[in-house]
């Protein structure tokens, strides 16, 4: 699999920036034990660089851009991540293996309850997932100094930007359902403002709003 997704860096580095992965995704991707975090019908493809069915209409993601939106991060060690879509819990995963806090939000409860048992039953004791609308982030364990979205939105959420510290970083696919989806980065400037950059061209579920 690191094979694959290091050959994927190299071909999307002019898009991306990024000619390889850092040795901390690296690290962390080589760790994270991805079978035990699909259904078990999936596990013979876990090891795979494509996405996979979870249940409820929702996919885990292609290992390649989970490797991907965590080097965009920019992490170091030592942070606070809020990873918004917990699906299985794969990319949450791989950002407990870097940051020392992730926060983790799933709309589909059974979604987000059995990816807290895995997780638990792993050994993540640096994960807390909750069940909850992703347009609306994590307001109380916010600000954070990055925070990964798994699902594509029409525009931005405004919650998910006011969340991010200075110097924070917002790694998020945009576009509607129907219309082209980019991976975008917002890093969050000292005085407020954004600098927005488009990465390439992706395409994931739709990031689903809860209900009023």
């Amino acid at each position: 699999m690191l094979a694959e997704i290091d050959a994927m860096y190299g071909e999307t580095r002019a898009e991306t920036g990024l000619p390889r992965m850092s040795d901390a995704v690296r690290r962390a991707m080589g760790k994270v034990e991805r079978h035990r975090l699909v259904p078990d019908s999936q596990r013979p493809h876990a090891y795979r660089n494509h996405p996979l069915p979870i249940g409820s209409g929702q996919t885990i993601s292609q290992p390649y851009i989970v490797a991907l939106s965590t080097d965009l991060l920019q992490l170091r060690g030592g942070e606070t991540v809020l990873d918004v879509g917990t699906g299985s819990g794969y990319q949450a995963a791989v950002l407990a293996e870097i940051a020392a806090r992730v926060f983790s939000i799933e709309i589909v409860p059974s979604l987000a309850e059995t990816a807290r048992r895995r997780l638990e039953e792993i050994g993540y004791g640096n994960i807390e997932v909750r069940v909850g609308d992703g347009y609306q982030g994590w307001k109380e364990k916010a600000p954070f100094d990055g925070i990964v979205v798994a699902a594509a939105a029409a525009s931005v959420p405004q919650a998910l930007l006011d969340q991010l510290k200075p110097g924070g970083r917002l790694v998020i696919p945009v576009g509607g359902e129907w219309e082209p989806q980019y991976l975008r980065v917002y890093t969050r400037r000292a005085d407020g403002a954004f600098d927005e950059r488009r990465v390439l061209p992706v395409r994931f579920v739709p990031l689903v709003p809860g209900r009023k």
